[in-house]
């Protein structure tokens, strides 16, 4: 069959079973289960309506159960067995075996450096944009620019960035525009930037702060859009030249929007995988968490360390994603 009919079938399907479900389900609690007739008739209405929340969140419930609750208690589960063992349960040796590892901590230490870098700069260079864009007659174009790698997903940008870092020979043209510019300046050998130890990390990470810096400046625009014109105003009647203003009169109002949009890329940079798995595969020096975890899960075919992995990365993600969700409660109270 063809993929677009396929993909039609599908949307259909699937749109057209949520309807069902709602309806019918709506019916019959209504209409079988506690039908609104007879002497019963309000309580069963009463009955209903407290049922009725619950039984529209069931697909959602079950969804989350089956996709997120049962994965997370079957890795946990995984990572205390054996593999070898016909899956024998081996207690904390998967985690012990993975601590004597030298990759685990090499991708432990390029995670840390990851999260000190890439969440500030895409921050920065957000906040930057968002601020210098709403000064402009053209900042809406200057938005739909920076905002656009967005769009694009993090292996197309892995594979742009390889080639914005290739490297040809000395004696041939070079089609990568970082040894283009180098040799151009002076540079005596086109450089393999990806090979370089600890300065390829930062190469990796300029693709993720480019793919983020949009995120970021669409959050803050709509942040300083928010603060009330009496406040720079009173401050501009005070004396206070562009930089005052903006360093202590905006920033501080729109610190807590700040901190959100620091949180989000703390997450997605806890779980970079696919940049690294396209630009290096963990080689050189580069190496994270999650693509230690899939060369232990599908190419040592080792699923005891390769499950503590990825319980180790739902450990660091857990706290920052649980301090997200009570902040957006705190602020809508």
């Amino acid at each position: 069959m063809n993929p677009a009919i396929q993909g039609l079938i599908t949307i259909v399907l699937g749109v057209g079973g949520c309807i069902a479900y709602f309806y019918l389900s709506n019916q019959f609690l209504d209409k079988v289960l506690f039908p609104a007739r007879g002497a019963n008739a309000g309580r069963n209405i009463n009955r209903a309506n407290m049922i009725r929340p619950w039984l529209f969140l069931f697909p959602a419930l079950f969804a989350l159960g089956l996709y997120l609750a049962y994965p997370v208690v079957e890795t946990l589960r995984l990572s205390l067995t054996d593999r070898d063992q016909g899956g024998a349960f081996v207690g904390l040796a998967n985690y012990q075996q993975m601590f004597s590892e030298t990759k685990f901590w090499e991708a432990m230490r390029n995670n840390m450096l990851w999260l000190i870098v890439v969440p500030a700069l895409s921050t920065a260079f957000g906040l930057l944009a968002a601020q210098l864009t709403d000064r402009i007659r053209w900042g809406n174009l200057a938005k739909s620019l920076i905002f656009m790698p967005m769009a694009i997903s993090f292996v197309g940008a892995a594979v742009i960035f390889k080639l914005i870092y290739d490297a040809r020979p000395i004696d041939q043209e070079q089609i990568g525009i970082l040894n283009a510019i180098y040799l151009g300046l002076g540079g005596t050998e086109p450089q393999q930037w990806l090979t370089i130890p600890f300065w390829n990390n930062f190469f990796l990470m300029i693709v993720l702060i480019w793919i983020q810096t949009g995120f970021a400046m669409v959050i803050l625009s709509a942040a300083l859009r928010g603060i009330p014109e009496e406040t720079i105003e009173a401050a501009i009647v005070d004396g206070a030249n562009p930089f005052q203003i903006f360093f202590k009169i905006k920033v501080p109002q729109i610190m807590g929007t700040i901190v959100v949009v620091w949180t989000t890329i703390t997450l997605v940079v806890l779980k970079i995988f696919d940049i690294v798995f396209a630009m290096t595969n963990g080689q050189w020096e580069t190496q994270v968490l999650a693509n230690y975890m899939y060369d232990k899960l599908f190419r040592a075919s080792d699923w005891g360390v390769g499950s503590a992995s990825a319980i180790v990365i739902m450990l660091l993600v857990t706290p920052i994603l649980v301090w997200n969700v009570y902040n957006a409660r705190k602020e809508m109270r």
